[in-house]
């Protein structure tokens, strides 16, 4: 299981968001159970975190250029 975790950390955001389309579609389909709509429900939320992980890591190495030229992190 820890070859699966290390893997979905490694996805790009565009392969996460493709993850989170197919979530949405299988929450939409009509013939949907309840139990299966928590289950990816679910896993719909933990992606939606790896998602927002990803973009404050990216938020913090990103460096903003100051009127002065300096750079400083944002």
């Amino acid at each position: 299981m820890a070859k699966e975790e290390k893997e979905r950390k490694d996805q790009t955001l565009n392969e996460v968001f493709g993850e989170l389309e197919e979530v949405i579609k299988g929450l939409e389909a009509e013939d949907v159970s309840l139990e299966e709509s928590f289950r990816l429900y679910h896993n719909g939320m933990d992606m939606l975190k790896r998602c927002s992980d990803k973009v404050d890591k990216i938020e913090k190495q990103m460096l903003v250029l100051d009127e002065e030229g300096e750079t400083h992190e944002f």
